[in-house]
């Protein structure tokens, strides 16, 4: 008997979150709306595809590297932040309105209306809260110096950016959005 005679492959069988249908697997762009972020796309992808109702859910590999790398790239973004990306960064320093209030000498009132867009935030508090970000998130003090350099070129209009990632290289590119 040939050895591979009589062994049964291991097949994995995968099944739709939303329907219980049979899916398979493919590679392609998801948009990632869990990352707390509008404009975020995942390239380069697995995607678990529903064959009955299209449901597509992505294998996300090294997700803590992953979030990691999309903190750096909201960081390090050429526009001012949007009230969703400060939010973002605070829910990564795992914060409250409260303590990320006390360390930018700000009340929750106040960051509620950045975080909601309900008021613009200046371009001093921005970079602060950038800094905190580099400074006190875990695994980015190395890009401190780094994107600190870059803050010259930030410009004052939050900009209708997108933030194409690929999960394979790990890297991440800014694309200009309708």
């Amino acid at each position: 008997m040939h050895k591979s005679q009589g062994r049964n492959k291991a097949v994995r069988r995968f099944e739709c979150t939303n329907c219980g249908a049979a899916a398979h697997v493919v590679r392609g762009t998801y948009d990632f709306a869990e990352s707390g972020l509008k404009r975020v796309r995942l390239e380069g992808i697995k995607l678990i595809v529903c064959d009955e109702c299209g449901n597509a859910d992505p294998i996300i590999p090294r997700v803590n590297d992953l979030m990691r790398l999309l903190t750096v790239a909201v960081i390090a973004k050429p526009y001012r932040l949007t009230g969703e990306e400060i939010r973002f960064l605070r829910k990564y320093l795992r914060m409250t309105g409260d303590e990320f209030g006390r360390l930018l000498h700000i009340n929750r009132t106040n960051l509620s209306k950045w975080e909601n867009d309900e008021d613009k935030v200046g371009a001093q508090s921005d970079r602060l809260i950038r800094t905190i970000a580099l400074s006190l998130g875990e695994g980015l003090k190395g890009k401190l110096e780094e994107v600190v350099r870059k803050f010259p070129e930030i410009r004052d209009e939050p900009g209708k950016i997108r933030i194409d990632m690929d999960t394979e290289k790990m890297s991440y590119k800014y694309v200009e959005a309708a």
